[in-house]
């Protein structure tokens, strides 16, 4: 293999010295999209050889094709192709199905880049970011209080406090007082440290993939360059040089994360203890060395807050510094805090027994306030940022971030209550024997009917104008298809497609809907928790008959909803580890939701755009710069992100030598509308304009892709118009004897106008590209 690279990057450089008069070469670099595809299928030839790059993403291209730059009159009939194939970066070995864990983080890091647009509000952009790593922050907080509550609370407090779970449950017989006659790990303390070390491995476990994944991705340095002036307003941020190198910030709110985690454990083990040594029984000795061990949490928690609130991205330079002490420090001084809590903790106290919930179940109480404010913030935040430079293509009118935000935190507390409401489910066979988890998770719980009956109702009116959009189609597909005799059920199949492909439109509804209902019945939640301190059935006992009744069915309807939301993602998550089928389904969900960097969670899934981007740089650069020839650089669905972000990514000069041809593209239906700042229509203008020229194929029938938007002001129009035709033919006809499928996202390649419109991008880039030893000069 490398004398194969070897081999390809020697025979580009003696074509550039053998050419003194022959045509330039010409590059078509192929960009896949979401699922993948092999190296064999995008170039159409089962003999490829990989050119650069390795078993996770790489360059191929056709033997034959290898040494092609050395052989011009051998390309008559078209471009060199090259294949570039990422979709290692995200569905790759069974362990990416672990990944599922991480939604929540996921969801909340994409929040963070879905700021509207806002020109000269640089400190309120700032505090937008700031809200959102403080929402990331909570989610981590929440995540290892549910592990905290599973392993202390239920199982060593409750269930082990207690004769006749433990009897249920041998395997906690040691840690039993009446089972094992009071042995040394049957006191509340230690039992209670004990228990800890399960939500210390999660934050370890954490810590150690957060790590991993960035020597595989953020470790990737792009091309180095001088940063453009950026006092024009419609520049993206993505033309930055270190946009795609986020190491330093990832490395520090790794360890500011981390350190939350460890102090999360630490607290709930030295509360319980400190409550009971200021009690009657307790002792001063061992009360005062608890209020300095609770001073000292709160201590090291305001640096972690801190840390979090002090810096963002560094992205205006290829930022390689790197926190040493304190990505070392934090991460340290919280291990030896939670060190001495678990001493603390074990220390002999005769008098203590455990009984009902452990101290301190009002924890999911607070970070759900506190998540609900940090919400309400962001969405007043998000609202002055489009004031400024209102869009009426955002989504939501700028609000999309906030709305997503909230979404995360619903995720991590239906996470979190499902986990503790089935583990109560499993150790208290009865119903009657422990007290089960917090009375909040139960209220969550129960508002999950009624959110679910919002949600089959705003279905049943997107369905509804789903039904008449497509009477809609069935005239305009007799106008799209002219002449002959007309099939009703080919009609009605056709019209039935591009009706579902609209539904992509009514996203921003859905979870507006979602989102603004979720905050409300949450909120309504809290109040409920926090004024009964009763589960809804109990607080309902004293109410009218059909009150008391609606409560009951709610909360039992909600506990075994959220069950079965529970086993269907434990159920999900074993399929992909074994199933590579599944595995490629959650690899697609990647594709989407872990396109940006690490901004807001450092234990989201990587970003993979951190690898492809820089390669698909190194990739255009170094080929126009060796061989001085044409280069069209061709992206389907989410492989048409990566080349519009890599096309940023080159220098001014570089970009006026390389075409882009997007087909079935989401860079203006869903990244300009939920990503207003960053792809917006002025970004995506000012791309048109940089680039040497710009086309974009889509169909009606595709429900990702669709237009840009970017009118022919600065060049030719980017848009195909009309739209391709889905399906080529409507009936049978002497170029197509058989029906011809409903392509919809797939298969552009198969239209002809798409190899129409790549030569027409290489006759447009033929007259621009200076010869070499010339300055030469290209025009837009």
């Amino acid at each position: 293999m490398e004398r194969v690279q070897e081999h390809a990057v020697t025979s580009e450089a003696k074509s550039l010295a053998g050419r003194s008069d022959q045509t330039e070469p010409a590059l078509e670099l192929l960009v896949h999209g979401v699922g993948g595809a092999t190296p064999e299928e995008m170039l159409g030839d089962p003999r490829t050889v990989r050119i650069t790059g390795d078993d996770t993403a790489a360059v191929f291209r056709r033997a034959a094709d290898v040494d092609a730059e050395s052989r011009p009159a051998d390309r008559r009939t078209g471009p060199i192709r090259e294949a570039y194939v990422w979709c290692n970066l995200t569905s790759g070995n069974g362990t990416r199905a672990l990944w599922l864990l991480l939604l929540p983080f996921m969801v909340v890091n994409l929040a963070h880049w879905m700021r509207p647009t806002a020109r000269d509000r640089k400190r309120t952009v700032r505090f937008y970011g700031l809200l959102v790593r403080l929402a990331g922050l909570t989610l981590t907080v929440l995540l290892v209080a549910a592990a905290c509550e599973v392993a202390l609370d239920l199982a060593a407090w409750q269930c082990a406090g207690t004769r006749a779970c433990a009897e249920r449950h041998t395997w906690l017989g040691f840690l039993s007082p009446a089972m094992s006659h009071g042995s040394w790990w049957s006191r509340p303390g230690r039992r209670l440290a004990l228990a800890a070390l399960v939500p210390t491995a999660l934050t370890v476990l954490l810590w150690y993939l957060s790590r991993r994944t960035w020597s595989e991705y953020e470790s990737q340095q792009p091309m180095p360059r001088r940063a453009e002036p950026d006092d024009e307003p419609d520049r993206s941020s993505l033309n930055r040089p270190g946009f795609w190198y986020g190491r330093r910030l990832v490395a520090r709110l790794r360890a500011a994360h981390t350190a939350a985690g460890l102090l999360t454990v630490a607290a709930a083990v030295t509360v319980s203890a400190a409550r009971f040594d200021r009690g009657p029984d307790g002792s001063d000795r061992l009360a005062r060395l608890g209020t300095l061990l609770e001073t000292a949490l709160a201590g090291v928690a305001f640096v972690v807050v801190y840390v979090v609130c002090r810096r963002g991205r560094s992205e205006n330079r290829l930022d390689q510094a790197l926190d040493r002490r304190l990505v070392r420090r934090l991460p340290l001084g919280a291990l030896l805090l939670l060190a001495l809590s678990l001493l603390y903790a074990g220390w002999s106290r005769p008098e203590w027994q455990s009984s009902g919930r452990l101290p301190g179940d009002m924890t999911f109480g607070g970070i759900a306030l506190v998540q609900g404010l940090l919400v309400v913030a962001l969405a007043v935040v998000a609202h002055l940022l489009h004031r400024t430079h209102p869009d009426p293509r955002s989504a939501m009118r700028g609000l999309g971030g906030p709305a997503v935000a909230m979404l995360a935190c619903a995720l991590g507390g239906v996470m979190s209550g499902g986990v503790s409401q089935r583990v109560s489910d499993w150790l208290d066979g009865t119903g009657t024997s422990i007290a089960g988890p917090p009375v909040l998770l139960t209220w969550q719980a129960s508002v999950i009917p009624t959110l679910l009956v919002v949600v089959l109702v705003l279905c049943a009116g997107i369905g509804h104008r789903t039904w008449r959009l497509r009477r809609s189609e069935l005239a305009a597909v007799a106008l799209d298809y002219p002449g002959g005799r007309k099939d009703r059920a080919r009609t009605a199949k056709i019209a039935s497609t591009r009706a579902m492909a609209a539904l992509t439109d009514r996203g921003p509804l859905l979870v507006a809907v979602i989102s603004t209902a979720t905050l409300l019945l949450g909120a309504g939640a809290l109040v409920g928790a926090f004024t009964t301190d009763r589960s809804p059935s109990r607080a309902g006992e004293d109410g009218h008959a059909f009150v008391h009744g609606a409560a009951q069915t709610s909360q039992g309807l909600g506990s075994w909803l959220i069950g079965l939301g529970f086993i269907l993602f434990v159920t999900w998550g074993r399929r992909a580890y074994k199933d590579a089928s599944a595995r490629r389904t959650i690899g697609i969900l990647w594709d989407v939701g872990t396109f940006w960097p690490r901004a807001a969670h450092p234990f989201a899934p990587p970003c993979y755009a951190e690898r492809a981007v820089p390669d698909l740089t190194w990739r255009m650069a170094t080929w126009t710069r060796v061989t001085g020839g044409r280069l069209v650089i061709s992206g389907h669905s989410q492989g048409s992100v990566l080349a519009a972000a890599a096309a940023w990514q080159l220098k001014p000069a570089q970009r006026k030598r390389v075409a882009l041809l997007t087909y079935g593209s989401p860079l203006e239906r869903l990244y300009g509308r939920w990503f207003p700042a960053h792809f917006g229509p002025a970004a995506l203008t000012r791309l048109h304009r940089e680039v040497d020229c710009w086309r974009n194929l889509y169909r009606l029938t595709d429900p990702i892709g669709g237009p840009v938007r970017v009118s022919g002001d600065c060049g030719p129009e980017v848009d195909h118009e009309p739209p391709l035709k889905d399906p080529l033919e409507y009936g049978r006809t002497a170029r197509h004897p058989l029906p011809a499928p409903i392509l919809g996202h797939s298969d552009y390649q198969a239209d002809p106008a798409f190899a129409e419109e790549r030569e027409r991008l290489l006759a447009r880039l033929r007259p621009e590209v200076p010869p070499q030893g010339s300055s030469g000069r290209s025009s837009a």
